[in-house]
């Protein structure tokens, strides 16, 4: 059992749980995630570390409310316990001195982007990160980007922060106006799949961190199956990055669609 050392509400429906767990926080890196079961006969989900904490012996981590498992894990208070958080799992970030590094979050995907922000920065790359959202109240993590970034650009689609437009936008704008050795993106899939075409277009080497559907996390299940480079990999283990160039996104976006229909009915019940 896990417990909640503390609970934040970036926004109504995205949660930062401060979760014990002191062997994780000891050997995680920056890529690293767990899969955690909120109760005992509860469903696997993944989720990226944000951060940890060695002396407190604490990992981060932050949650969307998107389907059953994820409301009961947020509606868990401090001194509640998970049933399990299994990790770290997958394979770390592979982190050197690339030059520039562009480093492009959206939504929730802007919480495991932050260690690896930092890591790239500790390893003496120019960081340029660039935070997307729907709107402000949406953007999170802005003050811990900027303590590890050379510059945060911030992108609204309504325009109430920052600059109005998309991830891409500002991606873009970067790569026009200097040179850039390479591209990391986390986020929502399709948003992954824009990035990856527009830095193709520049020849930008792009590394994209895939958040597929998983079960068991040691790659025995087949469920988080995409194609790469015209071959099957496994999110939980040969991930979760990949040049991103590579990657069949319109495969992985009908995947992650498999079990829409079912999610909506637990949801009903739930919310009955």
């Amino acid at each position: 059992m896990n417990k909640i050392v503390s609970k934040e509400y970036f926004s109504a429906n995205v949660v930062k749980l401060e979760v014990e767990a002191p062997l994780i926080a000891k050997a995680r890196k920056a890529g690293h995630f767990v899969i955690v079961r909120v109760a005992e006969k509860g469903e696997r989900i993944p989720l990226t570390i944000a951060s940890s904490d060695v002396e407190k012996g604490t990992i981060t981590l932050v949650v969307q409310k998107i389907g059953v498992s994820s409301q009961k894990l947020t509606s868990l208070n401090v001194g509640d316990e998970i049933a399990d958080v299994v990790g770290p799992l997958g394979k770390a970030t592979h982190i050197e001195n690339f030059g520039t590094v562009i480093c492009a979050g959206g939504g929730v995907g802007v919480a495991p982007l932050l260690p690896i922000v930092e890591a790239m920065k500790k390893a003496g790359n120019k960081v340029i990160t660039v935070l997307a959202a729907r709107t402000k109240d949406l953007v999170i993590l802005e003050d811990q980007m900027r303590k590890y970034s050379d510059e945060v650009v911030i992108m609204t689609d309504d325009g109430s922060y920052g600059k109005q437009g998309r991830v891409t936008d500002g991606i873009e704008e970067i790569i026009k106006r200097e040179k850039v050795d390479m591209c990391v993106t986390i986020g929502p899939a399709i948003m992954m799949k824009f990035v990856s075409l527009l830095t193709k277009k520049y020849e930008l080497p792009t590394v994209a961190s895939l958040n597929t559907i998983m079960v068991d996390g040691t790659g025995m299940c087949g469920a988080c199956r995409i194609t790469v480079g015209g071959q099957t990999k496994f999110v939980c283990v040969d991930g979760p990055e990949f040049d991103a160039h590579q990657v069949d996104f319109d495969e992985m976006l009908m995947r992650l669609g498999a079990y829409r229909e079912q999610e909506q009915e637990a949801m009903a019940k739930l919310n009955a």
